[in-house]
């Protein structure tokens, strides 16, 4: 059994600011934030959350943008033993409605940028108070300033001290089908996470990681803020992806040592025209990327660009706190995301939960301390989803002889054509190996007679010198696939829809598809 040396996140807090005071934890811009600086911090903003009621068990919604901010009111808030919401900042008012009256929340901490959003929550949620974070056009009794509460660095006595198996935080999934839920996720989960990154990557305080994707995402929670103040290790803020150049000069002046990324970052380093400076003098010894899956293109050409660093790639789910597996340094495999994670099993089941023998393909299943605890409030679907005490993924997928996870699909993914399963990915993988192509996807369309149609989507670089036509397409995929994966219809559109970690949303595609079919029939 792993044990674990914290039993909160204030505990991990706490021993930093003991240990290496002067150290600086953040750079954020031109500030710099010491250990002791965001101790202090945190017992501020948690005392300030306690003088207006915030108590053990209260659901606080985060909508920040990027920053010493979010951080600060995340620890602050787990530091009252209250749950912590981190919301996905790219929703709209009616997304954000449903998942504050869904996990009851009772105050929201925001940045202003998402007024617009956010200030009439307090009319139509269970959000009494909302906390700004920078400077708001009108403070209330419901409308509270973060900055003044850290000017008066009033810090009361806190008593509490939240357990290991306590929930700390509720991260709501995607909600690619039906409403998101709220996977609930304790110390135990997290701490596990840690851990085991820790051994794999051989995390040390010398260490600096860099934070430019989207600090709500719990793949970068919990790797590229968590995983570094646990291990002593510093943080390199980036508030805004935009330019991304400047993601790269931070890279570069601070030594970040580790970079984590999702595949349309890696694909656009890989187009960008890097400085032969950078190439030179930076120290990055660590290359994750996460959230989507990786081309074998993408893999081969990045390896051969940066030969001083290794690329792993990586596996998770928001109900396994993310991470799962990845790729070792000693060794990684193309196409795969490595080995479970120490701690963690996985294993390859079909329809009847029953394991299937090394090499056979089927649904992914993990046990472990990650797994969530549960869907809140949702008693139904956690049923489906967790038996005994392993998690069905969705994904699709099949383990080597060496236990390395290769991923084949999302199970809602599938395609089902004549009765014939049809794996996108495979297709996909061939569309990124012709020349110009930046993104593709690949779906399944239902027929008027209940079948499913395969359809591909291409994405050009915006550099393509040569421009294939369908016809030329799918004379190519015939010479690689059987007749029936090629597609029916292929669509070049100018931009794919994703999320806001870059990975494809196939359901906005098949939903639009009868646009797709009227532009291609006006042409």
């Amino acid at each position: 059994m792993v044990t674990y040396d914290y039993q909160n996140f204030y505990e991990m807090i706490e021993q930093n600011a003991k240990e290496l005071p002067s150290k600086v934890l953040l750079f954020d811009g031109d500030k710099k934030i010491t250990n002791k600086k965001l101790k202090e911090n945190v017992d501020i903003i948690s005392s300030f959350l306690h003088l207006q009621g915030i108590k053990a068990g209260d659901k606080v919604g985060l909508i920040i943008a990027n920053g010493e901010e979010f951080i600060v009111s995340f620890l602050s808030v787990a530091r009252l033993g209250a749950i912590c919401i981190p919301i996905n900042t790219f929703l709209k008012h009616e997304e954000f409605e449903h998942i504050l009256n869904d996990a009851h929340a009772k105050m929201i901490i925001s940045s202003p940028a998402y007024a617009k959003e956010t200030r009439g929550l307090l009319n139509n949620t269970s959000v009494e108070k909302i906390l700004w974070t920078e400077e708001y056009e009108k403070y209330d009794e419901q409308n509270l300033s973060y900055v003044d509460a850290i000017k008066s660095q009033n810090v009361v006595p806190l008593h509490i001290k939240p357990k290991i198996d306590d929930l700390v935080s509720i991260i709501y999934t995607s909600g690619t089908t039906g409403k998101p839920k709220g996977a609930t996720l304790n110390y135990r989960n997290l701490f596990s996470n840690l851990v085991g990154a820790k051994i794999i990557l051989n995390i040390s305080s010398k260490d600096r990681f860099i934070v430019y994707l989207p600090m709500f995402h719990s793949f970068t929670l919990t790797i590229m803020i968590l995983l570094p103040i646990y291990f002593k290790s510093s943080i390199v803020l980036i508030r805004s992806v935009f330019p991304f150049s400047n993601v790269l000069k931070q890279t570069l002046l601070r030594g970040v040592t580790i970079f984590l990324g999702v595949p349309t970052v890696y694909n656009a380093i890989l187009k960008a025209k890097i400085p032969w400076y950078f190439m030179w003098f930076n120290r990055v010894r660590i290359f994750v990327s996460g959230s989507a899956p990786l081309s074998e293109k993408t893999i081969r050409d990045f390896t051969a660009k940066f030969k001083k660093a290794k690329l792993l790639e990586g596996y998770g789910l928001s109900e396994c706190s993310p991470g799962v597996a990845i790729n070792r340094l000693e060794f990684q495999k193309p196409l795969s995301v490595g080995p479970a994670l120490p701690g963690y099993d996985i294993k390859i089941v079909d329809e009847e939960m029953v394991e299937l023998k090394t090499g056979e393909i089927g649904e992914i299943i993990v046990k472990g301390d990650c797994v969530m605890q549960g869907y809140f409030e949702k008693d139904d679907a956690t049923a489906e989803t967790l038996i005994n005490g392993w998690i069905k993924t969705g994904d699709i997928g099949y383990l080597d002889e060496d236990k390395y996870l290769f991923i084949v699909d999302r199970k809602k993914d599938l395609i089902i054509s004549k009765g014939i399963n049809i794996y996108p990915r495979e297709i996909e993988e061939l569309l990124y190996e012709l020349e110009g192509i930046d993104n593709v996807a690949v779906v399944g369309i239902k027929n008027d007679i209940g079948d499913e149609d395969v359809v591909a989507f291409i994405e050009y670089k915006d550099d393509a010198k040569t421009k294939l036509n369908e016809i030329q397409v799918k004379k190519y995929l015939k010479e690689h696939l059987a007749n029936f994966k090629i597609p029916k219809d292929v669509f070049f559109i100018h931009d794919i829809p994703k999320n806001a970690t870059g990975k494809v949303l196939k359901r906005v595609l098949k939903e639009n598809i009868d646009k797709y079919l009227k532009q291609k029939e006006d042409i």
